[in-house]
């Protein structure tokens, strides 16, 4: 629901903040379905929209909210917007998705070779169903040839934000940000992903192999060390792990490593060098390198956003 009601809010706003500066308005803000009422949330919430599809001849900007529930029939229930979609971008018009509503974007092929972004929590769902689609991890915003996407949840607003920027300017959306108390330069949404490593495939082998890892990510796991252990040539288990999992075998105990000491940092009062010795490293230095890639903050600035006992100290 607040999908559909956050970018007519902001953009409604920024015509009142435009109207106060003696300006026109610059949006027309139009709800657009296949019917003029639409049930929400197992009819808890009606929306009434503005126009029918076939009453919107052309757009300038489309805004895809997020879908709810089970995605692919979110998909399948919104089969509607999915060729006048692709007439609208042919016809000129610049097309954004906000959160999972980039599976519908995906859904009408103009993703295809393109990159995108989505909640991180459906990144793995994303990929199976659109392997042509560039998904890139942790960014809150995409762009690319008129074609905008958003990261999980409440990035939206980030997206929003850069559009009023590019349709007005950086004055008008810096006064947007203010008034929703929303940071206009968040770029990442790094820091919030949880890592559940990818198991959704049917190669036994490998998913033994992540197992494995989890289990005993605090010493030191080798490729051959798991190829063997699962009788498999190094060379093809590389391979068959990379195709399942979406990550290089060094990427997966990284990762897993990592989400162990994000959990420390957010539990415990244990200090830098304690987590980064019980997740099984050993140099401070590419402790603070691997974590920053994945995390986006140093391990210091993690521990302190997300456990408020030490924050205090």
């Amino acid at each position: 629901m607040a999908a559909v009601t956050d970018p007519q809010y902001m953009f409604n706003a920024v015509n009142e903040f435009l109207k106060a500066e003696k300006k026109e308005p610059i949006f027309n803000v139009q709800l657009v379905a296949s019917k003029k009422e639409i049930q929400l949330n197992n009819g808890a919430f009606s929306v009434h929209t503005d126009a029918l599809l076939r009453e919107v001849k052309k757009a300038d900007l489309v805004v895809i909210p997020a879908l709810s529930g089970d995605i692919k029939k979110a998909v399948d229930a919104n089969q509607d917007f999915i060729p006048w979609i692709i007439g609208q971008y042919k016809n000129g018009a610049e097309v954004a998705s906000l959160c999972t509503g980039a599976f519908l974007l995906a859904s009408t092929g103009l993703l295809n070779g393109k990159k995108c972004s989505t909640h991180w929590l459906f990144a793995n769902e994303f990929r199976n169903m659109f392997p042509g689609v560039e998904l890139v991890d942790g960014s809150i915003i995409t762009e690319e040839q008129g074609i905008y996407s958003s990261g999980g949840a409440n990035s939206y607003w980030n997206l929003l934000l850069y559009l009023v920027e590019k349709y007005t300017n950086r004055e008008t959306a810096i006064l947007a940000s203010k008034y929703f108390a929303i940071d206009i330069d968040r770029s990442s949404q790094s820091f919030f992903m949880i890592f559940n490593g990818q198991k959704d495939h049917a190669d036994g082998a490998i998913k033994g192999a992540q197992v494995f890892i989890e289990k005993n990510f605090p010493d030191k796991i080798t490729v051959d060390q798991l190829a063997d252990m699962f009788a498999i040539g190094r060379r093809s288990f590389e391979r068959r792990f990379k195709k399942a999992t979406n990550n290089t075998i060094a990427e997966y105990i990284q990762r897993v490593k990592v989400e162990a000491a994000k959990r420390k940092f957010e539990n415990s009062r244990q200090n830098i060098n304690e987590v980064m010795y019980d997740v099984g490293y050993t140099d401070t230095k590419a402790f603070r390198t691997i974590f920053k890639k994945v995390t986006g903050l140093t391990p210091i600035e993690y521990r302190n956003k997300y456990n408020k006992q030490v924050a205090l100290i």
